[in-house]
Parts: structure tokens; C-alpha cells; sequence
């Protein structure tokens, strides 16, 4: 089991920088996937970014790549997302989500069983 706690989101304008947190509880965060989404108000939920159990390896939306970046604390259980160059368009609630299936797709919201409450970016331009 995985709990998982966001925190972070503000309102920042246009071209400045937020880093969301999420904190997860739970003896198996070092072997879970983990992934940011994000949903809009009247948007489907869309994929941010996902790291492997190891930080190995990340994946990438193409809408943000080389503008945010995701990291991640096994010993203190954290997943960050470091978000730069923010636009209006990246206004949304972020949520924080964990996997542990073997060979998970990291883009598809279906693969995680583990979400976190959200936390809310406001872009201004």
C-alpha cells in the first residue's frame, strides 16, 4: 500500500517556476513507479511526467519536456517535480500517483492504483 500526500501548488505567473512535492507513506514506495498527472477544468486527465522505481529512467509529456522535471527521494519517500518557464496552459490540479505493477505504462493514468488528493497550479500571463 501507498499513501500519497501533494503539496506545493500556488498561483505564479507566466515564465516563473513552482516545485510540487509529494510524500508518500507506506513500506513499498521504493519499489513504485511513480507519476505526476494533471487535470484542467473540462480537460481529461493528462500525463506530466513518471519516474522508475530507481530514477533510472523518466518520461515526459511532450507539452512540458525540457520545461519540468521529476526526481525522486527514496530514503525520504518523496517524488518532486520541478516546474519551469510555467505557461497559462499548465494551469491544472497536479495529482501524484503510484504503481507497483511490473512493466507499467508510465503515460496511461489506468496503470497506477495509488493517487494522491491534488494539488492546485494557477499560471497567470
Amino acid at each position: 500500500q501507498v499513501q500519497l500526500v501533494e503539496s506545493g501548488g500556488a498561483m505564479v505567473q507566466a515564465g516563473g517556476s513552482l516545485r510540487l512535492s509529494c510524500a508518500a507513506s507506506g513500506r513499498m514506495f521504493s519499489s513504485a513507479a511513480m507519476g505526476w498527472f494533471r487535470q484542467a477544468p473540462g480537460k481529461e486527465r493528462e500525463f506530466v511526467a513518471a519516474i522508475d522505481w530507481s530514477a533510472a529512467t523518466t518520461f515526459y509529456g511532450d507539452s512540458v519536456k525540457g520545461r519540468f522535471t521529476i526526481s525522486r527521494d527514496n530514503a525520504q519517500k518523496q517524488v518532486y517535480l520541478q516546474m519551469n518557464s510555467l505557461k497559462p496552459e499548465d494551469t491544472a490540479v497536479y495529482y501524484c500517483a503510484a504503481t507497483l505493477r511490473v512493466r507499467a505504462r508510465p503515460r496511461v493514468s489506468d496503470e497506477y492504483d495509488y493517487w494522491g488528493q491534488g494539488t492546485r497550479v494557477t499560471v497567470s500571463s
